[in-house]
């Protein structure tokens, strides 16, 4: 089945504690305001907040299990952070197709990254290599 503008997916996961301390120590980013209770609450956020490219990361789960799919190889990424995501919040990853170069096997898509209450965290576009089937 060919990609055609408007497709759509999304992954839905809540971000819990250990996600946030387990990524910190991947990417070795031991931030306070993802850590620290007491530092995070004289922040402007009152609270400890997810690293915002641990939520991001959900996008490149969508399109390397949906869409497109097995293969995909990002090419490039755009990313803009509305809001802040809290632990236990459940954020949904979403991309859209905007456009397809079936030449190349190119494929761009807005991306945009909403909590449980559907306001949005993280908005974006991104463009990828989809995998030939040839």
């Amino acid at each position: 089945m060919a990609l055609q503008v408007g497709d759509t997916a999304s992954q839905t996961k809540t971000i819990t504690d250990k996600d946030i301390y387990t990524f910190a120590d991947l990417v070795d980013d031991h931030n306070p305001v993802h850590l620290d209770d007491a530092y995070a609450q004289k922040t402007r956020f009152g609270r400890r907040i997810a690293h915002g490219m641990l939520s991001a990361s959900l996008i490149s789960a969508v399109l390397a299990n949906q869409l497109p799919g097995e293969g995909t190889v990002y090419l490039s990424q755009t990313l803009q952070f509305v809001a802040p995501v809290f632990p236990g919040d459940t954020v949904t990853a979403r991309v859209t197709v905007i456009k397809v170069r079936e030449d190349k096997g190119i494929i761009t898509l807005q991306t945009l990254c909403t909590n449980q209450s559907d306001e949005p965290l993280i908005k974006g576009e991104a463009v990828v290599l989809a995998a030939s089937t040839n």
